[in-house]
């Protein structure tokens, strides 16, 4: 099932489920675990949310092998992981927002993001589906500068300005995506396609991911673990490409939808 938090005409918040007629439903109960249902009411969305208020945001980096070159970095052992700040998350169709404080610095990062059902902790590899949610489109938005110059060599502070994770436009339940390690997924940036590539080429999967994150850490309902970017960011580019105000930037992967954003100053 597609999962989605919107806004009727009226700026009433609903959670809404896609049903077989393909209409938008109210959602009754817990979206987080099977306790929940397609109600009879029909919602017509306006305006899209993040499809989750995550818990946390847990983040990979350096996890595609093409991306792993162009960066000229070498390939890691284990999972590079940093976080972003919960409140960066926004929803589709929702602006991405240059900072203040920010140069001419800010990137794009396509990816595919993992959403956590219930609360678990030392998950083993086999076990891994059990605690997964869905799965949807993520875009990293990074302000490069910030990131490798100005953020104390940390990578949170140049991830985590207000609205840097988009997510969305919904979640996709485990039972609609075969392999989440087989998707096509797509970034463009006004119609030009930046990044085309294949989770394929990610080099820890994704209950690799799982497990490596919750090794004697408990993750919460509602966990995003964003599992890195393919090849193609602005950043590495000749010559470097940045988002500005006014550019469209849209991140598709294969069944689960495409994620747009408009950056505004």
């Amino acid at each position: 099932m597609k999962i989605a938090r919107v806004l009727d005409k009226s700026s009433t918040q609903y959670t809404v489920g896609l049903n077989k007629s393909g209409a938008w439903v109210e959602l009754s109960g817990d979206v987080m675990t099977d306790n929940y249902m397609l109600t009879h009411r029909e919602v017509v969305p306006v305006r899209w949310l993040s499809p989750l208020a995550p818990a946390a945001i847990f983040c990979i980096g350096l996890n595609y092998a093409k991306h792993i070159l162009e960066s000229k970095m070498p390939t890691p052992q284990e999972p590079v992981v940093f976080m972003k700040n919960p409140a960066a998350a926004i929803g589709h169709n929702e602006d991405i927002r240059i900072p203040k404080v920010c140069d001419d610095e800010l990137d794009f990062e396509g990816e595919l993001a993992v959403v956590i059902g219930k609360a678990c902790r030392d998950v083993e590899r086999k076990d891994v589906n059990s605690v997964i949610r869905g799965y949807c489109v993520a875009n990293d938005i990074s302000a490069r500068i910030w990131q490798l110059q100005r953020g104390g060599s940390q990578w949170v502070r140049g991830k985590s300005f207000d609205s840097f994770a988009p997510l969305g436009p919904y979640i996709v339940t485990p039972d609609e995506i075969e392999d989440p390690g087989n998707l096509a997924i797509c970034t463009k940036v006004n119609d030009q396609t930046m990044q085309n590539s294949n989770t394929s080429d990610m080099i820890f999967d994704v209950p690799a991911l799982v497990s490596f994150c919750s090794q004697d850490t408990t993750l919460l309902p509602g966990t995003v673990i964003m599992t890195g970017t393919p090849e193609g960011v602005g950043w590495t580019r000749q010559p470097r490409v940045t988002l500005k105000a006014g550019h469209q930037i849209s991140v598709e992967i294969e069944g689960l939808g495409c994620l747009q954003n408009l950056i505004s100053g």
